[in-house]
């Protein structure tokens, strides 16, 4: 079958891998119908040593299921299911606390042999604690939106969640990609009466402020902390920082008013940075995120993106072919594309 290869830094093509068969029991195979390119994948895009590739990509999925292992129970063949973007048994002690992606037993796509979403199928290990069934078909128009279930609703919720965001809130989001919009939806969803979006792209804050956003601030640095504490009355109570560079970091903290929490989602791409008296401990801020769960919220969420309350798919704004997913890298690097959607 044919996926997505990635050879090195800004070289993505498409290749003919082996066909996914059943290993386990617990396995099931599934016929990618739609997938996407996320941000994140853009860090190996930009850092990548040619000699680690060729790897698989893609950890976002919609597929049909074709075929499954002998003890899978909650899916059947030709059922549409979505993916999150991490495999897990459902039925571990963290999976049990909500937190998939620590599960003893899972892991992440594209990964130690394990198939990557970006590709015409996939096997999926742990199929009953993984994947959901979805209520409609796959030509719905409403699978774009039930793809963001599989990792950036789910992310910018898992973000909110963590950081507190409730009724009255006031939060300040950093990032103006697919995950910091769907910040900004998450916290309206929960509530937040002031939603300080920063980002500096028209077209992506203007539907964030659809989203939902109150205020947007495009300066970054120290011109940039300063209109957010004075728009938020001395600091923003909940700071979620969707980008994962250390300038985001520091502009979080910058913002962040004392007794506050930092929640950030975006996957970092550093391993230090302040957390002293100038930075964190001086205002006695917590610091929190990670990995989201994205399948302990894809219950909660599912009726309200089925029912129409709220419309995530919004964030894909173009659309590939397989064949054409290098142009769908190349179009999110140079921002004229904020999330490319995948037709297999």
């Amino acid at each position: 079958m044919r996926a997505a290869l990635m050879y090195g830094v800004g070289d993505v093509r498409v290749g003919h891998v082996a066909d996914p068969s059943l290993k386990e029991p617990t396995d099931a195979l599934v016929r990618i119908t739609t997938a996407c390119v996320c941000g994140s994948d853009l860090h190996p895009y930009h850092s990548m040593s040619p000699s680690d590739g060729p790897v698989r990509m893609g950890h976002e999925f919609i597929g049909v299921v074709e075929k499954i292992g002998r003890e899978v129970s909650t899916v059947k063949k030709g059922d549409l299911v979505v993916a999150p973007f991490a495999y897990s048994d459902g039925t571990c002690e963290y999976c049990r606390a909500g937190l998939h992606t620590s599960c003893v037993h899972g892991g992440f796509w594209a990964r130690n042999g394990i198939d990557g979403g970006q590709g015409e199928a996939a096997r999926v290990p742990l199929a009953d604690g993984t994947l959901v069934k979805l209520p409609v078909g796959a030509d719905d128009a409403l699978v774009p939106s039930l793809l963001t279930l599989s990792d950036v609703l789910g992310t910018g919720h898992h973000a909110a969640v963590r950081g507190g965001v409730r009724r009255g809130s006031t939060v300040t989001v950093i990032g103006d990609g697919a995950v910091g919009l769907l910040a900004v939806l998450a916290s309206q969803r929960l509530g937040a009466e002031q939603i300080v979006l920063m980002g500096r792209h028209t077209a992506r804050t203007d539907l964030g402020r659809e989203f939902g956003a109150t205020d947007v601030v495009a300066e970054r640095g120290a011109g940039g902390i300063e209109k957010v504490r004075e728009l938020t009355g001395g600091g923003s109570q909940i700071v979620l920082e969707a980008v994962g560079h250390r300038p985001a970091y520091e502009q979080a903290y910058g913002v962040v008013r004392p007794g506050g929490t930092i929640s950030r989602v975006g996957v970092p791409q550093y391993e230090e940075a302040p957390i002293g008296f100038g930075s964190l401990f001086g205002g006695n801020i917590t610091l929190t995120g990670g990995p989201a769960p994205t399948r302990a919220y894809i219950d909660e969420l599912l009726p309200d993106v089925l029912e129409g309350r709220i419309e995530p798919g919004r964030v894909f704004d173009r659309t590939v072919g397989l064949d054409d997913v290098a142009e769908g890298y190349r179009a999110m690097d140079a921002r004229t594309a904020l999330k490319v959607l995948v037709r297999p």
